[in-house]
Parts: structure tokens; sequence; C-alpha cells
């Protein structure tokens, strides 16, 4: 296929690789040209802008940070919402808003495009590997067109709805349930290594017998070995993604007590110095800190 990818970063950089290496020609665009290099090398052609990334593309992939950073890049003085060709598709694969993913849903089809929501559950390891989970949701044809974007980034599929932005609704609410094991492990680490215990014997045991899900093993090891430098997901992201599923649970009056916890475990964490560049599981130091360790 003929693509666009849009957002280099830690995920993107991965995704937009695996599609070049598929056999796909890729144009890549990202706000600082220079991450573009590597693919560069591997065979992608360089856009300036993003209109440049979606002219003459069958299918344009954006994995940017958030609803800003992708309105900017679709919407902006540079935007590619008027360079990409009728029937052509925007796959979304960026955790964004419910409402982002509904006017990115009506933007589209007023102009005579295609919008699919398929935000991915990986860390960047996992993009690098092609072994990302996808969720995605829009409509049936489209999915099928994007079917090869899905096969070379990732692992597996799941296609959920017609609708585009129940895919962002259930990257939402999978992203909460991470950022509550990691505060659930944070406080649990913290008791047992008060008691005497170490941490990563702790682990290893939970690990190995009742909580042997990658979540538990990832974060679990990240915890126990205080190891949240660099970041594979950076602290802001974790506190942008806790508001956005609180802002769409109010929008279905479905209340979150634990995320409301969680809205406030990430601000104190944000508010230390520093605290900005580290991994999302730095909220676990907090349990630490409060009992005296």
């Amino acid at each position: 296929m003929k693509l666009g990818f849009i957002g280099l970063g830690q995920m993107g950089q991965g995704m937009a690789g695996n599609l070049v290496k598929a056999g796909h020609e890729v144009s890549v665009y990202n706000r600082s040209a220079d991450k573009a290099a590597p693919l560069v090398a591997l065979g992608a052609r360089l856009a300036h802008t993003p209109a440049e990334a979606a002219r003459g593309a069958e299918a344009v992939v954006t994995m940017v940070a958030d609803d800003k950073a992708l309105e900017a890049v679709v919407f902006g003085p540079s935007g590619f919402l008027s360079a990409l060709a009728a029937g052509a598709v925007h796959v979304s694969a960026s955790t964004i808003s419910v409402a982002m993913a509904e006017k990115l849903t009506e933007a589209h089809g007023s102009a005579g495009q295609n919008f699919v929501s398929a935000p991915v559950f990986g860390r960047p390891d996992a993009a690098a590997a092609a072994k990302l989970f996808v969720a995605a949701a829009g409509a049936p044809e489209a999915l099928a067109r994007v079917q090869p974007v899905f096969a070379a980034i990732g692992q597996r599929t799941f296609l959920l709805s017609d609708q585009p932005a129940s895919a962002n609704l259930v990257k939402l609410s999978g992203n909460f349930l991470i950022a509550a094991v990691i505060e659930a492990l944070g406080e649990a680490v913290a008791l047992v290594a008060k008691g005497g215990i170490e941490p990563e014997a702790y682990v290893e045991l939970l690990t190995s017998t009742l909580f042997s899900a990658p979540v538990y093993k990832t974060y679990g090891g990240l915890i126990a070995a205080q190891t949240f430098s660099p970041a594979g997901f950076a602290a802001p992201l974790g506190q942008k993604d806790v508001r956005l599923v609180l802002a769409a649970a109010e929008s279905l009056n479905v209340p979150l007590p634990l995320a409301s916890l969680l809205r406030d475990r990430f601000l104190a964490l944000l508010a230390q110095p520093g605290a900005a560049e580290l991994d999302w599981s730095a909220i676990s130091t907090l349990a630490r800190r409060d009992s005296g360790q």
C-alpha cells in the first residue's frame, strides 16, 4: 500500500519501520525531522508537512501524543485533511479522547474520506517487534482495506465496532486498568519491602503464581528494581489517559472512583521535579514515600 505515517516517537518509530519492512511505500513526517533519518535509511520517503505525507496515500497512520497534536496534523495550516484523497483512510493509532474520535469521524466523512480508530496496546519494544495488539473500529469496508497495516504492526487485531470512537473508549479503559495495576503493585511492594522482604523476590513469586500476566511481569519488574528511566510511557501521558477516561465516564454517567484516585496520584507525582521524564510506573514511588521508605 501507499501510506503516510505521522508521528515518529518511541512507538511510531517501530510501527513505521515495520510497515517499510513489510514492503509498503511509506512517506513519514515528524515535527522533529531528524527522527525520520533511520526510517529514510530503511527506504521511507521524508515528508516535510503532514499534508505532503498524505498526498496520494491510500491510508495515513497517525501516532501522536494527544488530542492537541492530532488536531494540529489533521486540521492545522499544513494539516492533511484537505490533502487526503476521497475514499482514503485515516488510521488513528493514538490514545485520544472519545470526543476527538467523534470529531474526526464527522470531519473525514464530510470530506468523503474514511476514519478508523486503531489504538494499540504494547510498549516500544512490542512496537519494534511488530507484537502490538490493535483495537480497531470503523466502517467494515475501511477496516478491510487497512488490514495489511494491522498485519504489519501487530500480532493480533480485535475488530470492535463500526463506530470508531468505540475503540478509543476500549483503549482508555485498558490504560485505566494498567494504571490501577501499577498503583496496586506499588502499594503491595511498599508493604512487603518495609516488612523486610526483597521486592525482586516478591515480584518473582507473584508473577510465577497468581499474577503471570504480562502487565504484572513488566511493571512488577520496573517497580521492584525502581527503574523508571528511560520512560517507555512517560508519566504525563499516563496522567492524560486517566483524565480522558474520567471525561468519557462522566459523559456516560459512570462513576470511576479508582480513576479519580489515580488522577490525584499522577498529579502528586508530576508535582515533583523531574517526574515528567519518568515512566508512568513511577507513581509506585508514592506508596514507598508515604510509608516512610
